[in-house]
């Protein structure tokens, strides 16, 4: 959470909580209730759950111990919208999410305006210390972080129906990738060995799992200056990348032939020319834009392809904490990785992408959970996965700061997932 008490006035705090409520339901805008009950695989959840779930941690967190005479919406919702906190209690298993037509999403939205004036009473009459200001933060990104769940999980669950998207032939330049080819090789921006300081500065908002601040050693590095595109991603599948045994990881291997990986998520084959799905339909691939939706296993098996690896996720910071924040977020409403601009040097190290590390998701020195619930947040899941940075096109630019660490399991790839070399 926090590591100071935020200078946030009441009304501020008010101000920021209605605009990142009312995020969440414009995010919504031109969904169906059919489309809002869609779970197309585990790992996602309904659109409708979305907005249950970032509802229930208010209730949870802040009205139930905090607000005086609070009155719980519904006890079911307990056990119906609790993701993963066990401390707190039964869950609905995850991946059934999907099942739960009832509570309707009627009441659903109606459960939220319940909570939103809740707190918005809670806010403006009762004094909000350090440590409540704290958990609002708190619950304030957390919505944050399930609006871009929105954005990658509706999209997962829309792209099962294809015929639901025309394709858009007048999309891009139909060049061949081949003629690209002389235009992909990358250029590299140098830094020298040394010892940098790593992890959330000491104040404002950070996880647990960004701290301790501490200082690491990093050998000479150097990383391409751009995320690697789709004109040298379409070299790799040209090379017979998906088919070479030698670039990968044995899990990835046996993953790639277990599920027939030819081309990232989201691609398609059209006339024998390469589309991928935007929120808008099917779009030629644009050479110049990054690859997205792959896997740490195809992230790594085309940077041995390379002839490079993948950066750790100290180098990455190192690089992102000498470049100013900005990008392509969420906020930009593309939705979609941009192409790279004619500019020399590091380009795009926050949004569009997020970029894969070779880095495994494991605690900091000095790792402190948050006391209570909020320790499940972060901490338990320090297992089997692997760190991404730098934030996408789906992500809000209010969470991002170098130290911000993302974490997936290395065969998912319905994020918006890239990676950049380095050697």
């Amino acid at each position: 959470m926090l590591h100071e008490q935020q200078t946030l006035t009441n009304t501020e705090l008010l101000q920021w909580y209605d605009a990142v409520r009312q995020r969440t339901v414009a995010l919504t805008h031109g969904l169906s209730a059919e489309d809002m009950m869609l779970q197309s695989m585990s790992d996602a959840s309904p659109t409708k759950w979305h907005l249950a779930h970032t509802s229930w941690f208010f209730e949870t967190f802040v009205l139930k111990p905090y607000a005086a005479n609070y009155r719980v919406y519904n006890a079911s919702f307990e056990y119906l919208f609790n993701s993963y906190y066990d401390s707190i209690g039964e869950r609905h298993p995850r991946p059934v999410r999907g099942l739960l037509s009832r509570p309707s999403l009627e009441q659903v939205l109606a459960y939220r305006r319940y909570i939103d004036d809740a707190m918005q009473t809670f806010i403006d009459t009762q004094p909000t210390g350090a440590s409540i200001t704290s958990v609002i933060t708190t619950g304030l990104h957390h919505e944050m972080q399930h609006q871009e769940l929105i954005l990658t999980d509706i999209k997962h669950a829309l792209a099962q129906n294809r015929a639901a998207f025309k394709a858009d032939c007048r999309s891009v330049s139909s060049a061949a990738p081949e003629a690209q080819a002389s235009h992909t090789t990358p250029m590299f921006s140098s830094f020298p060995e040394g010892t940098y300081w790593i992890g959330a500065e000491p104040n404002g908002f950070s996880y647990d799992c960004e701290r301790s601040r501490h200082r690491v050693f990093c050998n000479a590095f150097a990383l391409s200056n751009c995320p690697v595109s789709n004109a040298q991603w379409l070299e790799f599948m040209a090379a017979g990348g998906y088919q070479d045994p030698t670039w990968w990881l044995s899990d990835g291997w046996s993953y790639q032939q277990q599920h027939q990986w030819q081309a990232p998520l989201y691609w398609q084959k059209i006339d024998n020319e390469w589309f991928e799905l935007r929120f808008d339909g099917y779009h030629r691939v644009n050479l110049s834009a990054p690859v997205c939706h792959i896997s740490y296993f195809e992230a790594d098996a085309f940077a041995r392809w390379a002839n490079c690896r993948l950066p750790t996720e100290f180098e990455l910071e190192v690089a992102a904490a000498q470049n100013p924040l900005q990008g392509n977020f969420a906020e930009s409403n593309h939705w979609h990785p941009q192409p790279k601009t004619p500019h020399t040097g590091l380009q795009q190290i926050y949004g569009d992408v997020w970029e894969w590390t070779s880095s495994s998701y494991a605690p900091y020195p000095d790792f402190n959970p948050e006391q209570g619930a909020l320790g499940e947040y972060n901490g338990k899941f320090m297992v089997n996965q692997y760190v991404l940075r730098g934030g996408s096109c789906a992500t809000a630019q209010a969470q991002m700061r170098p130290s911000y660490r993302n974490f997936f399991y290395p065969h998912q790839r319905w994020q918006f997932s890239g990676l950049r070399l380095a050697h």
